[in-house]
């Protein structure tokens, strides 16, 4: 570490900012259905999640060195590049959290990096074969796998149960499906730490390696591991208030056993994908296992007005976060003054996002309170759909009125 240069040092800072805020934007994805259903109360989630994020941190490198020697070409990258990819990340996370958006850290993360390494040399300097590989094909299947896993896990969860009737029996029921879910939501947190704690760390690994401490194709320092796994569990700790609102009410009404299968299914997706080095997304894994729940109860609905706010911000976060990582470039190849401007940008655009959330705070104490209203495609789904399952239907009972003085007798009673 003696030759990390002020530069390198700020680089790395930076990257622990961004795992910093990749922390509390990404809480929602293992707690927000288990706040939602009441399995577990605000703060003891995001405390036990912050925890398990940390040890997630020490279980894989895998998809560290896909990001530190994958998808961009390590040769001749100037560290300033990395500075600028971290600048776009932040601010594009920071800005959907303010908006309650579930988007993707990760895709903040590669679209800043691919901007700022375009903008420095060319796309020459773009592995596009493993970007479609390990990026962006993940991207597309993540969500979808999620879904379809969540919404068949949720019918036949129903299935299993659609006989038991007792009062009893359903509040036992109920209570084991909470002890399933928060055991489901702690494998859900030890996932993120192993997959979203590895891009800081190959971040930070691929500016060693810019700045000539790490020869190429090394794996990431110890030092690089803890420091990231605690960062991102500091943020986690934190919790991203907002976002969990839009995933845990906002998108759907979960109960505990839709809320079971949806952390089951998005975990198992996570770490196979971990295991595999493929860096996904976990915000679209955990959001499509939430919609296919939310569909796999008889009568459930999805809140389609926010879903599709968020597949825009899905859409939108690779070119988004690649142009803002592209312009903080071309201001850092203006040689040292550019590079300060570019950290000027960053605290005063961070600093401005911060003072606009003030305006409406969300924390732990009104995080289930004031969920989005159903749009119109939501309601008249809703009205043509049978009960939800486990609603009561009211009795139906017909009134017939008392015959009146006067009134003829029925003829078939004569």
């Amino acid at each position: 570490m003696e030759h990390i240069t002020l530069l390198l040092a700020i680089v790395i800072v930076t990257a622990l900012v961004f795992d910093f805020t990749n922390g509390f934007h990404d809480t929602a994805n293992a707690m927000a259905t288990t706040i939602s259903t009441g399995a577990l109360k605000p703060k003891t989630a995001v405390a036990m999640s912050a925890v398990l994020n940390l040890v997630g941190a020490f279980l894989s490198v895998e998809v560290a060195k896909t990001i530190s020697g994958g998808i961009i070409n390590e040769n001749g990258l100037r560290t300033e590049v990395i500075f600028a990819a971290l600048v776009g990340a932040i601010l594009w996370n920071l800005l959907t959290w303010l908006v309650g958006l579930p988007s993707s850290s990760s895709h903040a993360l590669f679209g800043g990096l691919i901007g700022a390494a375009v903008m420095s040399a060319g796309w020459s300097s773009i592995n596009g074969g493993t970007v479609v590989t390990k990026v962006l094909l993940p991207a597309v299947a993540a969500p979808v796998v999620a879904g379809v896993a969540a919404l068949l896990a949720t019918k036949l969860t129903y299935r299993i149960n659609r006989n038991i009737t007792d009062e009893a029996q359903l509040k036992s029921t109920a209570k084991g499906y909470r002890a399933g879910q928060i055991a489901s939501a702690g494998l859900v947190s030890l996932a993120h730490g192993t997959n979203d704690a590895q891009k800081t760390m190959g971040i930070i690994t691929l500016a060693l390696v810019t700045g000539g401490v790490l020869s190429p194709g090394s794996n990431p320092p110890v030092w690089v591991i803890t420091c990231a796994g605690i960062a991102i569990a500091m943020g986690t700790y934190l919790g991203g208030w907002r976002i969990i609102r839009t995933m845990g009410s906002g998108l759907t009404e979960l109960r505990p056993p839709q809320g079971f299968a949806a952390q089951t299914s998005a975990a198992t997706v996570i770490l196979a994908s971990s295991h595999l080095g493929f860096s996904l997304s976990t915000t679209q894994s955990c959001s499509g296992a939430v919609m296919g729940a939310g569909l796999g109860r008889k009568g459930g609905t999805v809140r389609w007005s926010t879903a599709t706010r968020m597949f825009v911000a899905w859409g939108l976060t690779l070119p988004a976060a690649g142009l803002v990582g592209a312009g903080a470039e071309f201001l850092t190849k203006q040689g040292p003054w550019g590079v300060t401007a570019v950290a000027v940008l960053l605290v005063a655009g961070s600093g401005a996002i911060w003072t606009l959330s003030r305006r409406k705070p969300v924390d732990h104490t009104n995080v289930t309170v004031g969920a989005e209203p159903a749009g119109v495609v939501t309601t008249a789904v809703a009205a043509v759909s049978p009960p939800p399952a486990g609603t009561a239907v009211p009795d139906l009972k017909t009134t017939i009125p008392a015959p009146t003085a006067g009134t003829p007798a029925d003829p078939a009673t004569v």
